[in-house]
C-alpha cells in the first residue's frame, strides 16, 4: 500500500467529492479513482459508494479514515525528526492556543525565537482550550498553551502557572483610585464577565456566593476582546489575569487593582504536550523557549505582587 493512496483518500474524505479532491491535489479525477481502488484491493472492502451527491464511506472506510489522518500526520512527524538528523535546514511546528493566550504571552514568544531561528515555519490555529488539547491528542498539534482551560486527560502539562485575577479597569474608572479593592466592593460596579463555560467564572460565582452577595454583570461574553474593549470604553469593569492585557496596561490605556486579601481568584495557564510523542528538534526548541519565557512572565508578576 502506497502513501499516496493514503493521501488521495484522506482528501477525498474531507472533501467528500471526487472532483474536488483531484483539484486540490492538482491531479485528475481518475487518479483519485483508482488510488481508491488500490486501497480497497489492499483491504479487500468497498471503501467509498459514488452518487450523484458525491461520495459516502462505507463501514470499513469510516474505520479507514478515523486512522488515515493521524497515520500521514505521523509520517510528516517522520520527516521532521529525519530533517533534524540532517541538522535542522528546516523545520515546522504546529500550535493550538486558545485566545487568552495569545496577544501578551505566545505571540510575543514566537517573535522572539523566530528572530533566532529565522528557518523555521510555525502555524498557529487560535481555538478553545479543550480543542487545543484534544490537537495534541490527535497530533494535530505539537504543542498547545491554554487558559482557562478545563480538566482534562491524555495530555503531558510541561508546565503549569499560576495566574492571579485583578480588577482591570480603565484609568478614569471610579475604582482607579484603589489600591487594592474588596471582593464585597465589587458589587457597586458595574462588570463584565466571561459567560459560565468558563473556570474562573464559575470560581467568581462561588466567592461572589460565599461573600453572601448576587452577581448580576452587566456584560456577559465568551470574548476577550469584547470584554478588554467594554473595559476601555469605560461602560464597565472586569476580572482577568493582568497578563491578558499587559500590552494596555503598559499603555497607560488599563489598569490592575489587585484583590483584597486571601480571597483572589487564581487560574493557571498551561504549557501541553503528548505524553508518548518524540518532538522534533524544532518543537523542542520551542517548547524550551516558551516554557522560560512563560516563567518570566508569570514569575515577574508574581514578585511585582508580593
Amino acid at each position: 500500500m502506497q502513501i499516496r493512496a493514503l493521501m488521495y483518500f484522506d482528501e477525498l474524505v474531507r472533501t467528500n467529492s471526487m472532483r474536488q479532491a483531484a483539484e486540490n491535489l492538482n491531479v485528475a479525477p481518475t487518479a483519485i479513482s483508482r488510488q481508491i481502488e488500490n486501497l480497497e484491493y489492499h483491504f479487500g472492502a468497498p471503501l467509498v459508494e459514488r452518487s450523484a451527491r458525491g461520495v459516502k464511506l462505507t463501514a470499513a472506510g469510516e474505520l479507514l479514515a478515523a486512522r488515515a489522518g493521524r497515520t500521514l500526520r505521523e509520517l510528516d512527524h517522520v520527516q521532521q525528526l529525519i530533517e533534524d538528523l540532517k541538522g535542522l535546514q528546516r523545520g515546522r511546528v504546529s500550535i493550538y492556543a486558545n485566545g487568552a493566550t495569545v496577544a501578551n504571552l505566545l505571540a510575543p514568544a514566537l517573535a522572539e525565537f523566530s528572530l533566532k531561528y529565522p528557518k523555521l515555519r510555525f502555524t498557529v490555529t487560535i481555538t478553545s482550550a479543550r480543542q487545543a488539547v484534544d490537537a495534541v491528542n490527535s497530533a494535530e498539534a505539537d504543542i498547545a498553551v491554554t487558559l482557562f482551560a478545563p480538566p482534562m486527560s491524555g495530555t503531558k502539562v510541561r508546565l503549569r502557572s499560576e495566574i492571579v485575577y485583578d480588577l482591570i479597569t480603565a484609568p478614569q474608572h471610579p475604582a482607579a483610585a484603589h489600591a487594592e479593592i474588596a471582593v464585597r466592593e465589587l458589587a457597586d460596579y458595574a462588570l463584565a464577565l466571561p459567560d459560565q463555560s468558563f473556570g474562573f467564572r464559575q470560581a467568581f460565582d462561588a466567592l461572589f456566593e460565599k461573600e453572601g452577595l448576587s452577581l448580576d454583570p452587566v456584560f456577559v461574553t465568551s470574548s476577550l476582546e469584547m470584554l478588554k474593549e467594554l473595559v476601555l470604553s469605560g461602560a464597565a469593569a472586569t476580572l482577568l489575569p493582568a497578563l491578558t492585557v499587559r500590552r494596555e496596561i503598559e499603555a497607560g490605556q488599563l489598569l490592575a487593582i489587585p484583590l483584597a486579601g486571601k480571597t483572589g481568584i487564581r487560574t493557571h495557564v498551561d504549557l501541553c504536550v503528548a505524553p508518548d510523542r518524540q518532538l522534533s528538534f524544532a518543537a523542542t526548541k520551542l517548547l524550551d523557549f516558551i516554557e522560560r519565557f512563560m516563567r518570566e512572565r508569570t514569575n515577574r508578576r508574581a514578585e511585582t505582587r508580593d
